[in-house]
């Protein structure tokens, strides 16, 4: 994925922009692929346990999203439940 085609998903999922406003990331979910939905998810769960990623080491993320989804859903899912006080 080039960098542009990332912004939108990264930026749902580190809520920045009008992404902030959570009608906005509703809305725009609703629109997304399931792909780009749990890159999204996964990228959102990876920054916050380790704030100081940079974009290049987490290319990982957009293969896994782009080959398995609904694995990289459920694995964002697990790592929000396994640091509950970071949300």
């Amino acid at each position: 994925m080039t960098k542009d085609i990332e912004a939108p998903p990264r930026a749902l999922a580190s809520r920045l922009g009008h992404y902030r406003d959570p009608a906005a990331r509703e809305a725009a979910a609703g629109l997304l692929t399931a792909p780009v939905l749990a890159h999204a998810a996964l990228l959102a769960e990876l920054v916050r346990l380790v704030p100081i990623a940079d974009v290049d080491q987490l290319t990982f993320a957009a293969r896994l999203a782009t080959t398995e989804p609904e694995a990289t859903g459920d694995l964002a899912a697990f790592l929000t439940r396994a640091h509950p006080e970071a949300h």
